[in-house]
């Protein structure tokens, strides 16, 4: 078979499509790309051989085809959307039309594990089973179904992405509405058996077309069955199982991808009773996901690279593990830490949205937090995902019986407040079905005999901290304590009542400091040059040693609305130039769903948090020529001053000149020096001081009135006012978003157009967010004296 040309159907913002095309290109393989997304890096100037920026829908799809003629296809790297593109192309004949393998995969595999009435034939033939379940195709079929089965039921969109369409009910009333949502997604409805409340357990598994085949990772979903994985806390490796629990699951995993014919990678979901070793089969997804990209970057297993490697015919045994190098792919990754998973909602931004998650996603990201013990990755992983929030902090959210037993996107945080008043661990299962291990982890349930151990938790040592608030300094063996339970410096002082440069003074003193670890996939029990790296109080020795000089960039952290795959773009192009200009680099970032994050992409990758304390720290143990800012948006802006406060070098625009943008009162007072007006006529803003002399400013230059905070990312908090009652909602919400920097109000202009240099023109009003706009590259409505 010629090997010169290969398409790549794609429209993953996962580093799946991307790792494809690395291992296509290193045997040889020509790629053309079909992906419609310009901010991803797999559309970017020579990482494809060709690129078409077109949907990812047959009819295009089948244009390309005719075009290039390629020799095969892969389909499992771009989604959903993609698979279903490859699927109708199939049955349409478009691929034996034009000669094209598919490759991988078969189309018929994939085909069996998307038809929910095929899937289960193919489980029962290896003697599984799936819950009771039936496929319908009309409304009047679906409450059939769901007599047969019994409510409640789960409805669910077959060939549908991120649960779209789904949703349980608990009568015919209920399931009327989710089919006839459904039906708008998909021709199929599939009317599963309700086990909302089990365990959920997936397995990310790997086989060749040799019938060579391993589980990679293992995870568990911290929220029960009921809210869709995208969704759920997940922890890996499994926490709750017994050795029993996981051997089966995994043995079962591989007879049903053995039995499928995947050539690849996929992902297995079960239901497990919490009560008994009961379980059923959820789903097969034989694909690359967000759970892909989990697992890929939980392990430092190329899961996407091995993939591609195999739909070309090779064996795993054949491969090297690339970050080993001393061990083949064919070797199960072993973890010798802990890594949570927590998604990203955005939620707060829209008004009159439900913020209940359920079994279809909204969430926006996720970012993933690794540490020595599940409560350190969790605190990390939970300042990752808001930097505004300390960790596992109990005095956010409130603690109420229908917060926990209808969760929402800050559910964890209500179990935070629970916990820290006292609530019953049997009471909190039983309203949150979520495992007493981790209910224990977050708080323990101990006998007396043991109180002196009391304070080894997340919630009582927020309590020991508290009762230290008149000491001047706090014990050594406290602060210690706290840095391995996943503590942040600033939440210490938080609880202390003191600052977070005390506690970080206080800490360099009794040189308590973070332990550099590797993510070699081995447990460090083989020889392993891995350059991905992560931070732990929780050791005992570095893992490597620090050469000076590499030039330390910051990444952009969780994808949120507003900040998305356009900034690991530049974080990525900025690595790669300096590559080629000879500089060693070091990339400070934690999204999972990154290229950035890839192994191979930069010298050494700490999976760590953006925040002033961790880049500090790695500052101080890397001693870097400098730290880019510019690549990583609003996040690493956010910390500039404070960077430069210790004397950490800033490579680019200077801190005070960062500020100096980001403060509104600075800036606009900067325009009116030079004798600019600021979306304003001069002197039309004010800096808040409060709301009586808002009001007065807004009576005095009229209605409607902007409002604007200061280090903010895509306007969060910006409105325009247009009456008093509208002046003081917006002032509150602004002043929540940014405590730290003033807010300022300025009059609105009516009816102005937006432009910029070297950027195109709006087509919508100026009070429309660039992001938000539809945009033409050439301005056609400004005159000559516009630029």
């Amino acid at each position: 078979m010629n090997t010169s040309n290969r398409t790549t159907s794609n429209r993953s913002r996962h580093p799946t499509g991307s790792q494809a095309i690395k291992a296509m290109k290193e045997e040889g393989v020509e790629t053309v790309l079909i992906n419609s997304n310009i901010a991803t890096v797999q559309t970017s100037k020579g990482l494809a051989d060709k690129v078409y920026f077109l949907p990812v829908t047959p009819s295009y799809v089948e244009q390309v085809i005719k075009s290039e003629r390629p020799d095969g296809v892969l389909l499992t790297f771009g989604g959903q959307t993609a698979l279903n593109c490859g699927v109708e192309l199939e049955r349409a004949g478009v691929w034996a039309k034009y000669g094209v393998r598919v490759l991988g995969t078969p189309v018929a595999s994939i085909v069996m594990s998307e038809d929910r009435k095929m899937f289960a034939e193919v489980v029962a033939s290896v003697g599984e089973r799936v819950a009771p379940s039936a496929a319908v195709y009309s409304v009047e079929e679906a409450h059939e179904a769901a007599e047969r089965i019994g409510y409640p039921v789960l409805a669910r969109a077959a060939y549908a992405l991120g649960g779209l369409g789904s949703g349980f009910a608990d009568n015919p009333k209920e399931l009327a509405k989710l089919a006839t949502s459904a039906f708008a997604h998909s021709p199929q409805l599939i009317i599963d058996k309700s086990l909302k409340g089990w365990k959920e357990v997936e397995y990310e598994v790997v086989r060749d077309a040799y019938d060579n085949c391993i589980t990679v990772c293992n995870m568990e979903n911290i929220d029960p069955l009921g809210i869709h994985t995208g969704e759920s806390l997940v922890v890996a490796p499994s926490q709750t199982l017994s050795n029993r629990e996981y051997q089966v699951l995994r043995s079962t995993a591989l007879s049903v991808v053995r039995r499928l014919g995947v050539v690849g990678e996929c992902n297995i979901q079960y239901a497990l009773n919490p009560s008994s070793e009961d379980y059923y089969i959820i789903e097969v997804n034989a694909r690359l996901s967000r759970s892909s990209a989990l697992a890929s970057k939980a392990t430092g297993y190329p899961l996407a690279y091995v993939a591609a490697k195999l739909a070309l015919g090779m064996a795993l045994p054949d491969l090297t593990n690339s970050v080993t190098a001393s061990t083949t792919a064919c070797f199960e990754p072993s973890l010798d830490y802990c890594v949570v998973k927590v998604p990203r909602w955005d939620l707060s931004k829209f008004n009159h949205v439900s913020t209940k998650i359920g079994s279809s996603m909204k969430s926006v990201g996720e970012v993933m937090g690794i540490g020595r013990s599940f409560e350190e990755a969790l605190q990390k992983a939970l300042r990752m995902v808001d930097e505004t929030v300390m960790g596992f902090d109990p005095y956010l959210s409130q603690a109420t019986e229908q917060a926990l037993t209808e969760p929402t996107d800050k559910r964890i945080l209500v179990l935070a407040a629970a916990l820290q008043q006292g609530w019953d661990i049997d009471k909190l299962y039983s309203l949150t079905r979520i495992d007493k291990w981790f209910l224990y982890k977050m708080k323990p349930h101990l006998p007396d005999t043991h109180r002196p151990f009391l304070h080894q938790n997340i919630t009582n040592m927020y309590a020991r901290l508290e009762g230290l608030a008149e000491e001047e300094e706090l014990p050594v063996k406290v602060l210690r304590e706290a840095k391995q339970l996943g503590f942040a410096d600033k939440q210490i002082g938080h609880a202390a009542q003191g600052t977070e440069l005390a506690v970080r003074a206080s800490r360099m003193k009794h040189g308590i400091l973070p332990f550099v670890k590797q993510v070699d996939t081995v447990s460090a029990e083989w020889p392993a040059a891995t350059n991905y790296l992560y931070l732990t109080y929780c050791g005992t020795s570095h893992d490597l040693a620090f050469p000076p000089g590499a030039t330390m960039v910051l990444g952009s952290g969780v994808y949120r609305i507003g900040s998305s795959v356009e900034f690991d773009w530049c974080a990525v192009q900025c690595i790669r130039t300096l590559r080629k200009l000879g500089h060693r680099t070091i990339m400070v970032n934690y999204n999972p769903e990154t290229v950035s994050t890839d192994y191979d992409m930069c010298d050494r990758l700490y999976f760590d948090e953006i925040s002033f304390e961790v880049v500090m720290d790695i500052y101080n143990l890397e001693n870097p020529l400098g730290i880019i800012l510019s690549m990583g948006g609003q996040l690493p802006n956010n910390i500039a001053l404070d960077l430069h406060h210790q004397k950490a070098h800033i490579l680019g625009t200077a801190p005070e000149s960062i500020d100096g943008a980001e403060n509104r009162f600075k800036f606009s007072r900067m325009l009116d020096r030079i004798g600019i007006s600021a979306a304003t006529v001069s002197d039309q803003w004010k800096e808040l001081t409060n709301l009586k002399s808002a009001q007065a400013f807004c009576d005095e230059v009229g209605f409607p009135c902007l409002v604007r905070p200061s280090y903010v990312l895509s306007g969060a908090a910006m409105n325009v006012a247009h009456s008093h009652q509208d002046l003081e909602t917006y002032l509150n919400q602004a002043s929540a978003v940014c405590k730290e920097h003033p807010v300022v109000i300025s009059k609105f202009i009516l009816e102005a157009k937006r432009g910029g240099c070297a950027f195109p023109e709006s087509l919508a009003p100026i009070c429309k967010l660039w992001g938000d706009d539809i945009c033409v590259q050439m301005c056609a409505a400004a005159g000559s004296g516009g630029y």
